[in-house]
Protein backbone atom coordinates (compact mmCIF):
# COMPACT_ATOMS: atom_id res chain seq x y z
CA UNK A 1 0.00 0.00 0.00
CA UNK A 2 2.86 2.37 0.81
CA UNK A 3 4.44 1.88 -2.62
CA UNK A 4 1.14 2.46 -4.43
CA UNK A 5 0.34 5.60 -2.41
CA UNK A 6 3.90 6.88 -2.87
CA UNK A 7 3.90 6.35 -6.63
CA UNK A 8 0.41 7.83 -7.03
CA UNK A 9 1.37 10.99 -5.16
CA UNK A 10 4.61 11.31 -7.14
CA UNK A 11 2.69 10.90 -10.40
CA UNK A 12 0.32 13.64 -9.26
CA UNK A 13 3.22 15.90 -8.23
CA UNK A 14 4.95 15.49 -11.60
CA UNK A 15 1.90 16.84 -13.41
CA UNK A 16 0.42 19.28 -10.89
CA UNK A 17 3.63 20.95 -9.74
CA UNK A 18 5.49 21.37 -13.03
CA UNK A 19 4.42 25.03 -13.21
CA UNK A 20 5.65 25.82 -9.71
CA UNK A 21 4.96 25.28 -6.02
CA UNK A 22 1.55 25.34 -4.36
CA UNK A 23 1.27 26.96 -0.92
CA UNK A 24 -1.00 24.86 1.31
CA UNK A 25 -1.07 26.21 4.88
CA UNK A 26 1.55 27.92 7.02
CA UNK A 27 5.01 26.87 5.89
CA UNK A 28 3.68 23.74 4.13
CA UNK A 29 3.93 23.90 0.39
CA UNK A 30 4.10 21.37 -2.40
CA UNK A 31 7.27 21.92 -4.42
CA UNK A 32 8.65 19.53 -7.04
CA UNK A 33 12.31 18.54 -6.49
CA UNK A 34 14.38 15.73 -8.01
CA UNK A 35 16.67 14.20 -5.38
CA UNK A 36 19.70 12.21 -6.47
CA UNK A 37 20.92 11.82 -2.89
CA UNK A 38 19.68 9.81 0.07
CA UNK A 39 16.70 10.72 2.24
CA UNK A 40 16.42 14.48 2.80
CA UNK A 41 18.90 15.09 -0.05
CA UNK A 42 21.89 13.85 1.94
CA UNK A 43 24.83 13.01 -0.33
CA UNK A 44 23.19 14.55 -3.38
CA UNK A 45 25.10 15.83 -6.37
CA UNK A 46 28.23 13.83 -5.61
CA UNK A 47 27.79 10.87 -7.94
CA UNK A 48 26.53 8.69 -5.09
CA UNK A 49 23.19 7.80 -6.70
CA UNK A 50 24.03 4.21 -7.64
CA UNK A 51 25.76 3.53 -4.32
CA UNK A 52 22.72 4.87 -2.46
CA UNK A 53 20.48 2.61 -4.56
CA UNK A 54 22.65 -0.44 -3.82
CA UNK A 55 22.46 0.40 -0.12
CA UNK A 56 18.67 0.60 -0.54
CA UNK A 57 18.63 -2.88 -2.08
CA UNK A 58 20.63 -4.24 0.86
CA UNK A 59 18.18 -2.59 3.28
CA UNK A 60 15.26 -4.18 1.41
CA UNK A 61 16.91 -7.63 1.63
CA UNK A 62 17.55 -7.25 5.36
CA UNK A 63 13.99 -6.05 6.01
CA UNK A 64 12.55 -8.97 4.03
CA UNK A 65 14.58 -11.41 6.09
CA UNK A 66 13.67 -9.76 9.42
CA UNK A 67 10.03 -9.46 8.40
CA UNK A 68 9.84 -13.11 7.43
CA UNK A 69 11.07 -14.01 10.92
CA UNK A 70 8.98 -11.44 12.82
CA UNK A 71 6.94 -13.09 15.55
CA UNK A 72 5.14 -9.95 16.72
CA UNK A 73 2.52 -8.10 14.73
CA UNK A 74 4.01 -4.70 15.61
CA UNK A 75 7.41 -5.70 14.27
CA UNK A 76 5.90 -7.07 11.06
CA UNK A 77 3.86 -3.89 10.58
CA UNK A 78 6.82 -1.57 11.22
CA UNK A 79 9.11 -3.54 8.93
CA UNK A 80 6.42 -3.63 6.24
CA UNK A 81 6.00 0.15 6.36
CA UNK A 82 9.77 0.67 6.14
CA UNK A 83 9.93 -1.82 3.26
CA UNK A 84 7.23 0.11 1.40
CA UNK A 85 9.16 3.36 1.81
CA UNK A 86 12.43 1.84 0.64
CA UNK A 87 10.81 0.18 -2.38
CA UNK A 88 8.93 3.37 -3.27
CA UNK A 89 12.16 5.31 -3.60
CA UNK A 90 13.94 2.42 -5.35
CA UNK A 91 11.18 2.40 -7.99
CA UNK A 92 12.05 6.04 -8.72
CA UNK A 93 15.75 5.23 -8.96
CA UNK A 94 14.97 2.40 -11.39
CA UNK A 95 12.42 4.19 -13.57
CA UNK A 96 13.44 7.86 -13.64
CA UNK A 97 16.07 9.05 -16.09
CA UNK A 98 19.59 8.88 -14.76
CA UNK A 99 23.02 7.39 -15.23
CA UNK A 100 22.97 3.59 -15.36
CA UNK A 101 20.81 1.10 -13.54
CA UNK A 102 19.18 2.60 -10.44
CA UNK A 103 20.73 5.98 -11.31
CA UNK A 104 17.51 7.98 -11.47
CA UNK A 105 16.42 10.70 -9.08
CA UNK A 106 13.69 10.40 -6.49
CA UNK A 107 10.67 12.70 -6.78
CA UNK A 108 10.24 14.81 -3.63
CA UNK A 109 7.47 17.37 -3.20
CA UNK A 110 6.44 17.92 0.44
CA UNK A 111 8.20 21.11 1.48
CA UNK A 112 7.91 22.44 5.02
CA UNK A 113 10.47 25.15 4.14
CA UNK A 114 12.36 24.44 7.38
CA UNK A 115 13.12 20.77 6.64
CA UNK A 116 14.49 19.15 3.47
CA UNK A 117 11.85 18.37 0.81
CA UNK A 118 10.56 14.79 1.10
CA UNK A 119 7.87 12.39 -0.15
CA UNK A 120 5.43 9.74 1.08
CA UNK A 121 8.11 7.01 0.95
CA UNK A 122 10.44 9.07 3.15
CA UNK A 123 7.60 9.63 5.61
CA UNK A 124 6.85 5.91 5.64
CA UNK A 125 10.45 5.14 6.58
CA UNK A 126 10.15 7.28 9.72
CA UNK A 127 6.62 6.10 10.57
CA UNK A 128 7.90 2.51 10.32
CA UNK A 129 10.78 3.30 12.67
CA UNK A 130 8.27 4.78 15.12
CA UNK A 131 6.12 1.63 14.93
CA UNK A 132 9.24 -0.49 15.60
CA UNK A 133 10.13 1.65 18.62
CA UNK A 134 6.61 1.29 20.01
CA UNK A 135 6.64 -2.46 19.33
CA UNK A 136 10.01 -2.75 21.09
CA UNK A 137 8.72 -0.82 24.08
CA UNK A 138 5.64 -3.03 24.28
CA UNK A 139 7.82 -6.15 24.05
CA UNK A 140 10.00 -4.88 26.92
CA UNK A 141 6.90 -4.28 29.03
CA UNK A 142 5.82 -7.90 28.58
CA UNK A 143 9.04 -9.28 30.07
Amino acid sequence: MVVVLDQMTKHWALSALRDGPIDVVGSLRLHLVFNDGAAFSLGGGGGWTSLIAVFGLVVVAVILRLGWQAERRGWALGLGIILGGAVGNLVDRALRAGDGVLGGSVVDFIDLQWWPVFNVADSALWVGVGVLLLASRDAEGER
